[in-house]
């Protein structure tokens, strides 16, 4: 059994696994070291394993249709969680009415609640009157410290002197995460020395143990916060190299992300996560997709830096187009191409294992 950090949890993900509203639930079936996935809340997948429905590799972990069917199958097998956690990452964060019923039974089993949306359930009076009286906790992972807790940018990332690898993209929902965890655990498994940084709810629900939660951030302190957790990985944990989760795109329409991540993290490289099928702006029809020559032209100008590679999100794809694929974009754009979710991250980690200093 895997060590984790806090324990068994199911995860709530009604009608938006796998779909981009479901990333936060993807996260958790695909890997943390917070929490055992004991099962997901979905009632389009009950009865099927989250991991064939999500990426056609079956891992044990049970869709239920309801928490009611979840109880009876996990009590039967003794595997009852201690947490449910809000799998969802809808537009806005906003936590759908019908959720709260099942939040409230959660609760009333004992259970502690896990949420990284934007509607703070510790304002729910209703909700903090049951947890107090069950003695369980709610957590609001997106809920802003106080500003005496908050960092502000000094300069300090200059003195880290591992490799600095940024995995930015080229729109929101696309798999930047996944694809930082990917890299940090090949370059684990090649004897190498390597952090996390998180920068949204997933990644510290993950496990990330160097987070902060960018999009909740107050901006004065987005850049301290930042170059607080690259620091903090340094000095603790003298890595060989630290990967720093993106957020959103440079030129998404509602979520541009990465500018901070470029100005504060400073890092030595950039590794752009595509989904070459997009044509418009998750979420934003209407709102087209910039060209992967603009994106790539965009993080060079604004950071200095090089993008080293890009990593191919594969949805709307057949398995047979992935490498036909990834050789149009090496030919586009002169950078190597890889599909790391599907074949793993070996290659692209031989090519980056000559940039450690």
């Amino acid at each position: 059994m895997k060590k984790v950090i806090d324990g068994k949890a199911l995860v709530y993900c009604e009608g938006a696994f796998n779909t981009p509203n479901g990333k936060t639930a993807h996260g958790l079936v695909r890997f943390t070291e917070r929490y055992e996935v004991v099962g997901v809340l979905d009632e389009k997948y009950g009865g099927r394993d989250a991991g064939e429905v999500l990426d056609g590799r079956p891992n044990g972990i049970p869709v239920f249709r309801d928490l009611e069917a979840a109880i009876a199958t996990l009590t039967a097998s003794n595997n009852l969680p201690s947490y449910l956690v809000i799998g969802l990452a809808p537009d806005g964060g906003k936590l759908p009415k019908e959720a709260k019923s099942t939040i409230k039974a959660a609760l009333q089993q004992g259970w502690n609640v896990d949420s990284g949306l934007h509607d703070f359930l510790t304002n729910d009076q209703e909700l903090v009157a049951l947890a107090k009286e069950k003695n369980v906790k709610i957590r609001d992972v997106r809920k802003t410290p106080d500003r005496d807790q908050l960092h502000f940018f000094t300069g300090d990332i200059e003195k880290v002197n591992c490799l600095k690898l940024a995995v930015l993209g080229t729109d929101s929902a696309l798999g930047k995460r996944t694809t930082a965890w990917i890299l940090v655990h090949a370059f684990r498994n090649a004897g190498k020395k390597a952090e996390m940084i998180g920068t949204g709810q997933t990644g510290w629900m993950q496990g990330a143990k160097y987070s902060m939660v960018m999009d909740s951030c107050i901006n004065d302190f987005v850049s301290g916060e930042i170059e607080h957790a690259v620091v903090s990985a340094w000095k603790n944990e003298d890595p060989d190299v630290i990967v720093i989760e993106g957020q959103g795109s440079l030129m998404n329409p509602a979520y541009p992300g990465g500018f901070e991540i470029l100005a504060a993290g400073r890092p030595d490289y950039v590794i752009l996560q595509h989904a070459p099928k997009r044509v418009e702006y998750d979420g934003f029809p209407g709102y087209k997709l910039h060209s992967l020559e603009e994106q790539i032209r965009a993080i060079q100008v604004i950071s200095g830096k090089e993008v080293i590679a890009i990593t191919v999100n594969h949805e709307d794809m057949k398995k047979e187009e992935i490498l036909d694929v990834c050789k149009a974009i090496t030919i586009e754009t002169k950078l190597p191409a890889f599909d790391v979710l599907e074949y793993g991250a070996e290659d692209l980690i031989s090519l980056l294992m000559a940039k450690l200093k």
